[in-house]
């Protein structure tokens, strides 16, 4: 057995081969969907990077089975690929359907007596992966349909016993995935040893 840095034993075998080079990327930097920034106006530059942010969730998942989506990172973490998935889509159904839009719309996964039930359901069966990604997709196409039918970034929601206006949820979302992306990188490359993007 291999010592990490760390000072965790693991087979080298297991650990997949570090791959970062441009024949490598995930896509090529001219097929890139993401914005290349260079935005002037506010809700512009707002609804893009978290747009872009939404892409690099989808790129970090690209051809994966459901097996190597479910793979969770290490004892005794929760954290997957899926799992992020299916926390990101509570998180965008959270926010936008009952903080901003004041919808009762239920927790999707979660609940009292499974509060990580975003992670824990999050298991290598192709049916659950499939119905994880539809599900993020309708709740992305809500919020983004709700912001762009907003006529001002001043309008708030009630969050607890406050009030969250659309500016500081669209900068509070870019930080959420920006994070969960980070946690992405590294799911990704312990996968199959593809980083960057």
């Amino acid at each position: 057995m291999a010592e990490s840095p760390a000072g965790i034993s693991s087979p080298a075998a297991d650990r997949p081969t570090q791959n970062f080079a441009w024949s490598n990327m995930f896509v090529h930097p001219d097929d890139d969907p993401r914005s290349d920034g260079n935005h002037s106006e506010e809700r512009t530059i707002l609804v893009e990077y978290l747009r872009d942010q939404r892409l690099t969730l989808e790129l970090k998942c690209a051809d994966l089975d459901a097996e190597a989506l479910a793979r969770r990172a290490v004892p005794p973490s929760k954290l997957s690929l899926l799992g992020l998935v299916r926390h990101l889509a509570e998180v965008e159904r959270g926010w936008f359907r009952r903080t901003m839009a004041g919808q009762d719309a239920p927790k999707l996964y979660c609940s009292e007596a499974d509060p990580d039930g975003d992670f824990d359901g999050a298991v290598g069966d192709p049916e659950v992966v499939a119905e994880a990604w539809r599900t993020w997709r309708a709740e992305v196409e809500f919020a983004e349909r709700f912001v762009a039918e907003s006529d001002d970034l001043g309008v708030t929601g009630r969050h607890g016993d406050g009030e969250v206006s659309m500016r500081e949820l669209l900068v509070h979302m870019i930080e959420e995935y920006a994070r969960h992306n980070g946690h992405a990188d590294l799911l990704r490359e312990l996968i199959d040893g593809r980083v960057g993007q």
